[in-house]
């Protein structure tokens, strides 16, 4: 791959993670072509810098192109990726790819169950403020920079570390993150110790001269901890770690806390993002500027500015004292992570909303999901979102509303996630949160329900609009 002439094309180039490398190859000078089943933002920015996109996908696409870019998302079968092999076009996994832009640089790969996209984010402001310039590529658009990548002209390259189908384990990093590991995406790890043993790889293919950061309050990285031979340091609030947040200050969406270094304080912090999760990202973020010589003062300026994540916590509008929220949590502890931070904020009243995330982890987690919502007053769960995936018999949102129904929450199941603004706003009053929860295209809603709520009539939506 060389020269810029090259064309590089990605087959399914919306995703997250290939529109910001996309994006990295286009700001280096190559020529980038894609395709996508639909139309979405990440393709209209794209086009708007220069790929070449198509919609559908079609053995036509990949003519010119010398080398394709694919994910574990693709299946073999599709048009395109056929076509490149019978044509001897090279064939590059969406993470090998990643690693060949990681290998110039000193990469800092981000990765675990949750926290992965929020704390990359913050790593990259981090560097960003305090004149490291790094490039950045990562699963979410960060407001900071407008995107969720950058092309810069330091030694750092700060990335987030897909586990989800192992191929996290083809990256070499200098600085290697685990915020948490957990049973999710036993589609493909089908039980804890393959899942764990990739982890170990991750964590084996850090550069000699290069360390590990682990979230110590997390048991399946505690036990990785005993199998590491490099430097390494740990963060956590649970477990005695080199760096713990303490003294936790919550005001509405505004955190005050401080970090402390093996017992001596190094920061004291303000985030404007909620939640205790948010504060360990934080403290994650931190733990890597310090080992890389960041002053404290640089870093506590970097977090207090940080605007958050697309689809975290994200306020999608205020209407009547109503206030809605969007957010991607899918896997049960991130939901009830969200949650708490909606809690912390003290709510009239809380409407979940969720929407399932594929039939596989609706299989698997079930359980998990019914005590996943403790903290809402009421929950309001839609059709499983499929990612691709087939049905499986017996598998739908009912098994996730009987877990939560037999946790003694109220549940109402709407099919249609269309349908679901009008019973909103037949239900919610001043003071309430709403919150959008799922990994899927339930943010939809999200948007709807303000339109809504802009729109509604005073006796449809009764005084709302006069109180508060």
């Amino acid at each position: 791959m060389t020269g810029n002439n090259h064309r590089i094309h990605f087959i399914g180039i919306g995703g997250t993670g290939m529109s910001g490398i996309a994006k990295i190859l286009m700001n280096m000078g190559y020529t980038v072509s894609g395709s996508d089943l639909k139309v979405s933002e990440a393709l209209i920015r794209l086009q708007d810098a220069g790929a070449q996109v198509f919609i559908g996908h079609n053995v036509s696409n990949v003519e010119g192109a010398d080398t394709v870019v694919v994910s574990s998302a693709i299946p073999k079968s599709n048009p395109e990726y056929v076509k490149a092999i019978e044509s001897n076009i090279p064939v590059v996994h969406r993470a090998d790819m990643l690693s060949l832009l990681m290998s110039p640089k000193k990469g800092i790969a981000v990765s675990g169950a949750h926290g992965k996209t929020t704390t990359t984010s913050m790593i990259s402001l981090i560097m960003e403020k305090n004149g490291f310039d790094p490039t950045v590529i990562i699963g979410g658009e960060l407001n900071d920079i407008g995107g969720n990548a950058t092309l810069g002209k330091g030694e750092y390259l700060v990335a987030e570390a897909d586990e989800s189908d192992g191929s996290f384990t083809k990256l070499n990093p200098y600085i290697a993150v685990i915020t948490n590991i957990e049973n999710d995406h036993m589609d493909y790890y089908k039980n804890m110790d393959t899942m764990k043993n990739a982890f170990k790889t991750f964590v084996d293919n850090v550069k000699k001269d290069g360390f590990i950061i682990l979230g110590n309050d997390n048991k399946y990285v505690r036990e990785l901890i005993k199998d590491i031979d490099k430097e390494y340091y740990t963060f956590g609030k649970n477990y005695p770690s080199d760096f713990m947040p303490k003294n936790i200050r919550m005001d509405g969406l505004i955190t005050h806390f401080d970090i402390y270094f093996r017992d001596k304080i190094l920061a004291e912090m303000e985030l404007n993002v909620p939640g205790l999760h948010n504060i360990f990202n934080a403290t994650a973020a931190v733990a890597v500027g310090n080992r890389i010589g960041i002053c404290a003062e640089g870093m506590i300026e970097a977090i207090k500015t940080f605007q958050g994540v697309q689809r975290r916590f994200q306020i999608i509008g205020d209407v009547g004292g109503i206030r809605v929220i969007d957010d991607y949590a899918h896997h049960p502890t991130e939901i009830n992570a969200t949650l708490k931070a909606a809690k912390s904020c003290s709510p009239r009243k809380i409407y979940a909303i969720f929407q399932p995330h594929r039939y596989t982890r609706t299989q698997f987690l079930a359980k998990e999901f019914g005590n996943a919502f403790t903290e809402a007053d009421e929950v309001i769960i839609t059709d499983i979102y499929s990612a691709g995936e087939k049905p499986i018999t017996g598998v739908s949102s009912a098994l996730i509303i009987d877990s939560v129904r037999n946790n003694g929450k109220k549940v109402v199941f709407i099919e249609k996630k269309e349908d679901i603004p009008d019973y909103i706003i037949s239900e919610a009053l001043p003071g309430d949160y709403i919150l959008t929860i799922g990994a899927g295209d339930i943010s939809d809603t999200a948007y709807g329900i303000v339109d809504k709520l802009k729109t509604c009539p005073k006796e449809v939506f009764g005084n709302i609009l006069e109180v508060n």
